[in-house]
């Protein structure tokens, strides 16, 4: 049986940040692999300043080199607001004997009671928290902790600093880096 992390999120764009939780959530629960689901309209935050097909192709490269590492597009594909519950059945149907565990940051677990169906989504799989500065992962809700290394680090910040012609060397791939300079992306309109 398959075990697969999920790791949800606009990914605008993708960040170390996102691997690093990746890669120690994979090991610290000896999961077989990571997916990586790009949302195309996600419920709790703005819409992504970058078009779909370009997070798509960021991740691509972001996640290229590690076996371990997918990425599925299928909120991407169904496009509008993906809420969790349906992007978990989705998956269970599709794949009935996994095992899936959704990654989320602190930040998000102390949202957790306002997640659509949440307590249907419990039931179909592990929530897995993640400690994010400036917040706790406590929650009534079950949840398995890991803890990661602090990189406090947001896709808001890296936009900041394209915007303001400052360096994410180190923090963004270099594959990434280079995509978003060819394309121009970010830049102050």
């Amino acid at each position: 049986m398959m075990q697969i992390g999920i790791l949800g999120g606009t990914f605008d764009p993708p960040h170390m940040g996102h691997l690093i939780i990746a890669e120690e959530v994979k090991n610290a629960l000896q999961l077989d692999e990571i997916w990586f689901i790009p949302s195309y309209d996600p419920p709790h935050k703005n819409k992504a300043m970058i078009d779909a097909n370009h997070r798509i192709n960021m991740l691509q490269l972001a996640i290229q080199g590690n076996d371990h590492f997918k990425l599925n597009t299928l909120e991407i594909d169904r496009s509008g607001i993906s809420y969790t519950v349906d992007t978990i059945k989705e998956l269970k149907e599709e794949y009935p004997g996994y095992t899936f565990y959704f990654i989320i940051g602190a930040d998000m677990v102390e949202y957790l009671p306002k997640w659509k169906h949440v307590d249907e989504l419990v039931k179909l799989m592990n929530f897995v928290g993640v400690e994010r500065p400036g917040f706790q992962v406590e929650t009534s809700y079950p949840l398995l902790e890991v803890d990661i290394p602090v990189f406090d680090i947001s896709s808001s910040f890296i936009r900041e600093r394209l915007r303001n012609n400052q360096t994410v060397t180190y923090l963004i791939p270099e594959r990434v880096n280079t995509y978003i300079k060819e394309r121009r992306l970010y830049e102050e309109s």
